[in-house]
């Protein structure tokens, strides 16, 4: 027999089970603290209500929201990432406190401690934000650091190389030291630029210190260029670092060049006397430009007197050409320049016999020549001519140069010379005595073919119906060599003839032209 728990009958009624437990009375104080609570980011507002799904979905999104942001960049956490999470965070505070009105805590029974429990854990997301700051503010610093470093290796691996090839990256290098100094002050990477610079100066120096100072001087001008860049107020002493060493650098690499002939001292002491007119390094100047002069005439009696000559005409216009801003030094360097062409000119005599002895005959005429030319109150003036002569004659027999001549003239010996030649005929001799002279033409003579000169049968000046221009002339013994040239006699080549005098005897030289006919 069954019985219903409802039936009248039994005289009472049972009222249903409810579904569902009914709401809780609005409390502001609640919803407060699910919010707060919802802000730090870990969903511990909706913990407190059971909501459990929901409290996941803000682990979610704060560890997407980490995973974005860490490592921590100097760029920080992209912008979206960031407005997105703030989005989400802020929907949950309202839906948590709009849950929280109504809905009763799990735990703590009261709701002004879960309040102060949210204040509280707010502290987590605003130190999670400062310890991300911080973090990426280390990380600027070492992208900075990572910069400086690479600085650093331009200039370690520069210095391993010649500057022309090194220069453009020691430039890229102090671009990025005057970068971090002037966009990151107060950066452990910008304090760390001085240190950095002094290591740069002397690697960019480095030439000096090891005592090659002609390629120190480049490197040196380039470094007085930087406090166009930095300035000289971050360089301090830096900035005239280069000064002393650059005038130093110009003064010895000018004179290596000097000692050594080449041409560009006078660039190096040009810009020493320019740029330090009032140096130690200006003040040797003069005198190392008055040690050349003086070596280079001394080796004028030297064995290579003609290179000393060459020497001489050179320091004459180099040194012609040398600023003299200091003080008495323009007087000074014209001294020298004076000296040394003077004497350049008064040396071509020895550089003319030095010639005539190596067999350098047609040489040694022009030099000689000069020599007389340029010379006219020298005492080798007059040999200077015999020489002239005899290499003249020796360019045409070159047995007529085996001995220098002297000054000497005349002789017991009567010779006489007849011109059997249509030209004027200069007739050149050399020997004991060494001379010449100019015979008229003939009227009535004709040059012979170069062809017709040879053999028994040819005897020029013999014919007795020709009026001959003639000379006589009074040689020693021995053997005189003479040529005959005609003075404008384009394609005459000049005649030669070797004549043994002796004592006793009256001879005649007849001086005639050849060309090339038949």
């Amino acid at each position: 027999m069954s019985s219903d728990r409802n039936d009248p009958r039994d005289g009472f009624v049972i009222p249903p089970m409810p579904t569902a437990p009914p709401p809780a009375p609005a409390d502001r104080t609640r919803a407060a603290a699910v919010a707060l609570l919802n802000l730090c980011g870990l969903g511990l507002g909706y913990a407190l209500v059971r909501r459990w799904w929901l409290m996941a979905a803000c682990w979610v999104a704060t560890a997407v929201l980490l995973l974005v942001a860490l490592p921590a960049d100097p760029d920080g956490v992209p912008a979206g990432a960031l407005v997105t999470y703030l989005v989400l965070l802020g929907l949950a505070a309202v839906h948590g406190a709009v849950v929280g009105l109504r809905t009763r805590l799990r735990w703590p029974p009261a709701a002004w401690p879960a309040v102060v429990l949210g204040i509280v854990l707010l502290a987590v997301p605003a130190g999670g934000a400062a310890l991300y700051g911080g973090a990426r503010d280390e990380a600027t610093e070492q992208l900075l650091l990572d910069r400086l470093e690479r600085a650093d290796k331009l200039v370690r691996t520069a210095g391993k190389q010649s500057f022309a090839t090194a220069e453009p990256d020691y430039r890229r290098a102090l671009t990025d030291y005057g970068d971090l100094r002037s966009d990151h002050p107060g950066s452990r990477a910008a304090d760390r630029v001085p240190d950095r610079l002094k290591t740069y100066y002397a690697t960019v120096g480095a030439p000096y210190a090891r005592q090659n100072y002609c390629d120190a001087v480049a490197p040196l001008k380039y470094l007085r260029t930087v406090p166009r860049t930095l300035g000289k107020d971050e360089l301090g002493a830096l900035a005239t670092w280069p000064d002393d060493r650059l005038a130093t650098s110009l003064y010895e690499c000018g004179a290596q060049s000097l000692t050594g002939g080449a041409g560009d001292w006078t660039t190096h002491y040009g810009e020493l006397l320019t740029a330090f007119p009032q140096s130690e390094q200006a003040a040797k100047v003069e005198p190392s430009v008055r040690t050349a002069v003086d070596k280079a005439v001394r080796e004028v009696g030297g064995d290579e007197p003609c290179a000393a000559v060459e020497r001489l005409k050179t320091l004459n216009s180099q040194v012609a050409g040398v600023p003299g801003e200091r003080a008495g030094l323009a007087e000074a360097l014209d001294k020298d320049a004076d000296r040394a062409g003077r004497n350049a000119d008064s040396g071509t005599y020895a550089c003319g016999v030095d010639q005539y002895k190596e067999g350098s005959f047609a040489e040694a005429l022009t030099t000689m020549n000069d020599f007389v030319e340029n010379n006219e109150q020298h005492k080798n003036r007059a040999r200077a001519k015999k020489i002239a002569i005899a290499a003249e004659v020796a360019q045409t027999v070159p047995a007529a140069g085996k001995r220098l001549p002297t000054t000497a003239s005349g002789g017991g010996i009567s010779v006489t010379v007849k011109n059997d030649s249509p030209d004027d005929i200069t007739v050149l001799y050399t020997g004991p005595v060494t001379g010449s002279f100019t015979l008229k033409a003939c009227g009535s003579c004709a040059s012979y073919s170069l062809a017709g000169t040879v053999g028994l049968g040819f005897e020029p000046c013999s014919d007795s119906g020709k009026n001959y221009p003639q000379r006589t002339i009074r040689l020693p013994a021995g053997t005189t060599y003479f040529v005959h040239k005609a003075r404008g006699g384009l394609g005459k080549s000049p005649a030669s003839d070797t004549a043994k005098l002796s004592a006793g005897y009256i001879y005649t030289e007849c001086a005639y032209t050849t060309s090339f006919r038949y």
